[in-house]
C-alpha cells in the first residue's frame, strides 16, 4: 500500500540531500568539536559554518545561535533561564501555546512563584495585542512575553513585528516559539526585535534531535545545562555534529527554495480547501487556517461533521497519515487543549477534529485520496 503523508506539522521526511550530508559527516568528521587536534577542529568547522549560515539568514550574530536538541529544549532553556537569571517576575502568554512552552511556564510559576497572565483569545484563536500593551503598561514588573509565531494546531500567525515593537517600547522581553515558521517564512531579527526564538530541524526536512535557540546577546541569558563551555557556555555537552550538519543542509535548501515551496504548498492547500468544502457538507475550518494573510500555508485544521474518535486510525488503515491534533498530545479522543479554548461546546460535541499539514512533496492526488477516504468513512 502506498503511504500518503499529511502530517508535516508533526515532522517532515528527511530529504535525500540532507541524508547524504549527514552520512558524509558520519564517515569522515567523527572528531569531538571541543578537541584541539585536527579531527576535532574539522568537526568544529562544521558547527561554525552552519551557525554562520543560519545567522546570516536571520541577520543576527553567529554567537546568538545556540545549537540544542530541539525546539522543546530551546523553549525550556529560554523560559527557565529568563526567570532564574534575568529576574523575570511575570510571564504573559496564552493557553494555546505549544505544550513545551505551556508546561515550562507552569513549572516556573510553581517553582519560582512567577506571576502568569494568559491573554484572552477570540473565537478564531487570535491574541489581542491591545490587551498585551495595556498589561505591559500596567506594571513595572520585569516581564517575559512568550507567544508562538504560528500555532501548531490551527495555523494562526502572530504579527511578530508589531508584538516585538510593543514589547520593546515597554521594556519587556519577547520569546517566540518559531518552530512552525523557521525556514518556512522569512524572518529578519535585525528588523523584528525579538529577544529569543526556537527551532527544530525536523520541521523542515532535517533530522530529529537537532535544533537551535536564538538568544540575543544583550539579554545575557545563562545556561540550564552545566558541565562544559560548549555553545558559548549556554548549553553544555558535546554537540550533535551530524545532526547539525543535517540541520544546516535542510535549512539552506528550505530558505533557498522558500518562494517556490511556499507557492507550491499554498496551491495544494487551496485545492484541499476547495475539495473538502465541495465533498463534505458541514465541514468547518478552525482558526484562521483558510486565510492566506493570517495563516501558515503548511497547515489546515478541520472539524468534520460527525463524532468519530477513530477516524485517524481508519485513515491510517487506508495508508493516510494525518493527525487529530498536536503530535505531542496524540491519542486523545477529545478536542485538544487548543481547540477546546476556541470552539464552542456544541461544535466540540458534534464534530471530529483533524489536522492536515503539507510539504512541497504533497500533491493534489494526495488530497484526492484523502477526500475520497473521508467521504467513504463519513458515509457521504
Amino acid at each position: 500500500m502506498e503511504k500518503i503523508y499529511l502530517d508535516n506539522a508533526a515532522t517532515t521526511p528527511i530529504l535525500d540531500e540532507v541524508i547524504d550530508a549527514m552520512v558524509a559527516v558520519m564517515k569522515t568528521n567523527y572528531g569531538n568539536p571541543s578537541s584541539t587536534h585536527s579531527l576535532g577542529q574539522e568537526a568544529k568547522t562544521i558547527l561554525e559554518e552552519n551557525r554562520r549560515l543560519i545567522a546570516n539568514e536571520l541577520h543576527v550574530s553567529p554567537a546568538e545561535i545556540i545549537f540544542t536538541s530541539c525546539g522543546t529544549e530551546s523553549n525550556n532553556l529560554i523560559i527557565k533561564s529568563a526567570v532564574e537569571n534575568l529576574s523575570v517576575e511575570r510571564i504573559i502568554t496564552t493557553e494555546i501555546e505549544h505544550k513545551c512552552v505551556y508546561e515550562a511556564v507552569l513549572e516556573v510559576k510553581n517553582r519560582n512563584g512567577v506571576e502568569v497572565v494568559y491573554l484572552k483569545l477570540n473565537e478564531k484563536g487570535d491574541v489581542n495585542l491591545d490587551e498585551l500593551e495595556a498589561l505591559l503598561k500596567s506594571s513595572d514588573k520585569v516581564t517575559l512575553v512568550t507567544l508562538m509565531h504560528a500555532n501548531n494546531e490551527i495555523g494562526n500567525i502572530l504579527d511578530l513585528e508589531k508584538t516585538a515593537k510593543i514589547c520593546k517600547e515597554n521594556n519587556a522581553y519577547l520569546h517566540s516559539d518559531t518552530v512552525q515558521t523557521m525556514a518556512h517564512v522569512k524572518l529578519d531579527f535585525s528588523q523584528i526585535p525579538v529577544d529569543f526564538a526556537s527551532c527544530s530541524a525536523h520541521k523542515f526536512h532535517g533530522p530529529k534531535g537537532a535544533g537551535f535557540a536564538f538568544i540575543r546577546k544583550s539579554t545575557h541569558l545563562r545556561a540550564q545545562i552545566h558541565g562544559g563551555t560548549q555553545e558559548r557556555s549556554l548549553r553544555a555537552g558535546t554537540e550533535n555534529v551530524v545532526g547539525i550538519a543535517g540541520l544546516g543542509k535542510a535549512f539552506a535548501i528550505s530558505v533557498n527554495h522558500m518562494e517556490q515551496f511556499s507557492a507550491q504548498i499554498q496551491e495544494v492547500k487551496d485545492y484541499a480547501i476547495a475539495q473538502l468544502t465541495e465533498k463534505i457538507p458541514g465541514i468547518l475550518f478552525n482558526g484562521r487556517c483558510t486565510e492566506k494573510e493570517n495563516s501558515l500555508y503548511t497547515l489546515l485544521s478541520l472539524s468534520l461533521p460527525s463524532m468519530n474518535p477513530l477516524i485517524g486510525l481508519q485513515l491510517d488503515i487506508k495508508g493516510i497519515a494525518v493527525s487529530q491534533g498536536s503530535a505531542c498530545s496524540s491519542g486523545a479522543a477529545k478536542p485538544s487543549s487548543v481547540l477546546s479554548k476556541i470552539l464552542t461546546e456544541e461544535v466540540q460535541q458534534s464534530t471530529t477534529p483533524l489536522r492536515v499539514s503539507f510539504s512541497h512533496q504533497t500533491t493534489k492526488q494526495d488530497i484526492n485520496v484523502l477526500v475520497e477516504a473521508l467521504v467513504e468513512i463519513l458515509g457521504l
